[in-house]
């Protein structure tokens, strides 16, 4: 798990501390190296057909991916937790109720929840994360109310009830922090799979937007010069893969060793 963090940590520090370093951001224009190669003009990784800096635009672009997945990672922990702690520890009717509606918006396509938002609120990088959280949250949910239900039947909080301690003290004091560990190792997972959807979104033009930048849109503009240039590609397409497979990795190990703790 650490090799992984570590590599995550370092694309992260990359992308947040070289871009002010560089001696174009990513939306200045150089007329004069339009569709320059590697080490050409001061580029190091060359311009595209705008004359945009492709390196200062992978930084950009990184950043911005891994923060909108964050943050709709966030958004989803925050609703799914609350969400399966009450149905869980509420139960009956209220359990089925909000477990229901869970199932029903997990029959809902993803895609058409997007474009939906889209189409009633506009497009930013604000809906963006909070329409894939929006989403993300469902699987976060039933994992949380399993725990819940099996923590409810536990001796300590059973003993906690008995001596007159409010439902609500209860769940907060002695709940939430034993579904603390599982609901981080599912949010471990959820960051990967969220840095895939954003990248799609942003691939399709769903997500983020101009003048800003992601992973999913230099994917995009590197399919349609692939043929003249292959890096304009391979970099940000390897720079995606190596965060989502880093991520996954961590994640699963993280939840591996949790669950040989709780044996």
């Amino acid at each position: 798990m650490k090799p992984a963090l570590i590599l995550v940590a370092l694309i992260a520090l990359a992308a947040l501390l070289v871009p002010p370093l560089l001696p174009y951001d990513h939306i200045s224009i150089d007329w004069n190296s339009v569709r320059v190669g590697l080490f050409t003009d001061g580029h190091l990784l060359g311009t595209d057909d705008l004359g945009r800096d492709r390196l200062a635009r992978l930084l950009v672009g990184t950043r911005v991916t891994l923060s909108v997945a964050l943050a709709a990672a966030l958004v989803a922990l925050v609703i799914g937790v609350a969400w399966g702690a009450i149905a869980g520890w509420v139960g009956g009717r209220t359990d089925e109720l909000m477990m229901r509606i869970v199932d029903g918006l997990y029959a809902l396509p993803f895609m058409f929840v997007v474009i939906l938002l889209m189409v009633v609120f506009g497009r930013s990088i604000l809906l963006v994360f909070l329409g894939i959280g929006f989403v993300e949250w469902l699987t976060m949910a039933r994992v949380v109310r399993g725990q819940v239900i099996a923590l409810k039947q536990r001796p300590f909080i059973l003993a906690a009830e008995a001596a007159g301690s409010p439902a609500r003290a209860t769940l907060l004091r002695h709940i939430l922090p034993n579904v603390a560990g599982v609901a981080v190792a599912y949010l471990m997972l959820t960051v990967p799979h969220v840095v895939m959807i954003e990248s799609f979104l942003s691939f399709l033009g769903l997500g983020v937007q101009e003048p800003l930048t992601s992973l999913g849109i230099l994917v995009n503009e590197g399919a349609e010069e692939m043929d003249m240039n292959p890096a304009a590609l391979l970099l940000p397409g390897g720079v995606l893969v190596l965060l989502i497979a880093c991520l996954t990795i961590a994640g699963e190990r993280f939840r591996d060793r949790l669950a040989d703790a709780a044996k």
